[in-house]
C-alpha cells in the first residue's frame, strides 16, 4: 500500500516508461506479440492511456491501475481474470469498464483470478472460481469483476491473490484484519489449526489479533503480512525444509521490514535499511551465493522454525535496495541509483539479460536510456509475474534519483 501511496505523490511526473520482457505467449508483456523476449523491451502501447501508478504481475496476466483509479488489464484471459466480459486473452492493454464507475485504489493479480479495492472500501474479484478463491460462496468463474458481498458492511483496504487462494486485509479493525479464502492445502489460509482444502467464503485468519497488519502478499501456496513495527509473519507452505503453517507466526530475522515479496519457493525481505535477505531453497538458482547473517537465529542462519535466511550481496555495487520483487522463481531489485538487477530462474528471459541463463547473483539488467538531459532523473519501479518482468520508469525533473 505504501508503494501505491508513494507513487501517487509522483502522478505529475514529466515522463514515464514502460519495459517488459520474458514469458510473452499469453500476450503478457503488452509488446503485440506472442512470443518470449530475453531483452527489455519499451512499450508504446501503455503510453497512450496516461500514467500508470502500479502495476500487479499474475501468472500471465497483467493488472494496471492510474492515478484517478482507472484499471487496465491484459495477457492470459481464458479464466476471466482480466474482466473484460470475456474469456479471451488481449494482446495489449484494454481498460476494464466493468470497473469504470468506481475509483479503484488497490489491485492484485494472482495465477488465474484478480482482486480490485475500491475507495469505498469494497472489494471485486474475477477469474478463476474453481478453489472459491473469489470469495462469492461458490465455485464459480467470473469474467467480470463481481463485488465479495461478504465484505459490504466492512472497509477493505487491501486484496492480495496467490496461486489459487486470496487475502484480503481490511481497515480499522485490529482483532479480525485478515481474511483468507480459496485453497487451504497448505495453510495458507491461516484460518485453522488444521489444513483445510478450500473455503469459498471468506474467514479469519487467526493468530493476528492484537498485531496491527499494514501488508499482505500472496503468492503460489504462500500467505506473508508486515506489521506496523517491521516484524514479518508467514503462514502456508514452508520456505525450504521448514513445515508448512496452518497459522501466522512471526519469522525470527531481528529485522526492521518494509517490504516483502512472495514467489513460489522464495521470499524476499527489504529492511529498512535498504539491505535485502532470502528466505527459502535454492531451486533454479533463486538464491544467491550469499553470506549466512548472524543476525538470524543461530550461526547457520536458519530462523527457529527451521527456515533459511540470507543475505543478498550482489557483486560490485554498494548501493542501497529501494524496492523488491520476487516471480515464480526469479527476484529481482531497485537500487537507490536507479539500477534495475535480477537473478534466478531464467528460461523465459525473465531476467531480461539477454539469454535464457540462470544467474546466482543479481544482474544489473540494461534499460536504454531516451533521455539524455542531466535534469532529469529516473525512478525506477520493477514488477514480477510468474516468468516475466515489468519496469515503470518515471523521469522527474524535481526529483533526486533514487
Amino acid at each position: 500500500m505504501e508503494q501505491i501511496q508513494q507513487a501517487v505523490q509522483e502522478d505529475d511526473a514529466e515522463e514515464q516508461e514502460y519495459w517488459s520482457w520474458g514469458a510473452g505467449n499469453d500476450g503478457q508483456l503488452a509488446t503485440g506479440r506472442l512470443e518470449d523476449e530475453h531483452s527489455p523491451q519499451l512499450l508504446r502501447s501503455l503510453s497512450d492511456f496516461g500514467p500508470i501508478i502500479f502495476l500487479s504481475c499474475g501468472g500471465a496476466h497483467v493488472i494496471a491501475l492510474s492515478p484517478g483509479g482507472r484499471v487496465l488489464t491484459w495477457g492470459r484471459g481464458t479464466s476471466g481474470q482480466l474482466g473484460h466480459g470475456e474469456m479471451v486473452n488481449s494482446l495489449k492493454p484494454k481498460a476494464v469498464k466493468a470497473l469504470e464507475s468506481f475509483t479503484i485504489t488497490h489491485v492484485s493479480a494472482g495465477w488465474n483470478h484478480s482482486g480490485f479495492v475500491s475507495d469505498s472500501g469494497a472489494i471485486y474479484t474475477c477469474g478463476d472460481g474453481s478453489f472459491g478463491q473469489l470469495g462469492h460462496g461458490d465455485f464459480k468463474s467470473q469474467c467480470s469483476p463481481v463485488e465479495v458481498s461478504f465484505f459490504s458492511s466492512e472497509h477493505v483496504e487491501q486484496v492480495a491473490c496467490g496461486m489459487r487462494h486470496s487475502l484480503v486485509l481490511l481497515r480499522g479493525n485490529v482483532d479480525h484484519q485478515v481474511y483468507g479464502f480459496g485453497s487451504g492445502k497448505r495453510g495458507q489460509l491461516g484460518i485453522s489449526t488444521e489444513k483445510v482444502k478450500s473455503t469459498s467464503l471468506p474467514q479469519i485468519t487467526m493468530g493476528l489479533t492484537n498485531v496491527r497488519i499494514v501488508s499482505i502478499s500472496a503468492n503460489g501456496d504462500h500467505s506473508a503480512a508486515l506489521s506496523a513495527d517491521g516484524s514479518l509473519y508467514t503462514w502456508g507452505r514452508g520456505f525450504g525444509c521448514a513445515s508448512d503453517a496452518c497459522i501466522p507466526r512471526c519469522v525470527d530475522v531481528a529485522l526492521s521490514l518494509k517490504e516483502v515479496a512472495l514467489g513460489w519457493n522464495h521470499a524476499l525481505l527489504l529492511t529498512s535499511e535498504g539491505e535485502v535477505f532470502m528466505l527459502g531453497g535454492d531451486r533454479h538458482g533463486a538464491l544467491t551465493d550469499p553470506q549466512k547473517t548472524s543476525s538470524t537465529g543461530d550461526a547457520s542462519g536458519k530462523s527457529k522454525e527451521g527456515t533459511i535466511i540470507m543475505r543478498i550481496s550482489p557483486d560490485h555495487i554498494e548501493t542501497k535496495a529501494v524496492q523488491i520483487a520476487a516471480g515464480a522463481e526469479h527476484s529481482a531489485l531497485v537500487t537507490d541509483n536507479g539500477s534495475v538487477m535480477t537473478w534466478g530462474w531464467g528460461e523465459h528471459g525473465q531476467l531480461g539479460l539477454g539469454d535464457t541463463n540462470d544467474q546466482t547473483v543479481p544482474q544489473v539488467v540494461s534499460l536504454g536510456l531516451d533521455h539524455t538531459s542531466a535534469e532529469k532523473h529516473p525512478i525506477s519501479r520493477v514488477y514480477c509475474g510468474s516468468g516475466f518482468s515489468f519496469v515503470l520508469r518515471t523521469y522527474d525533473s524535481d526529483s533526486q534519483m533514487r
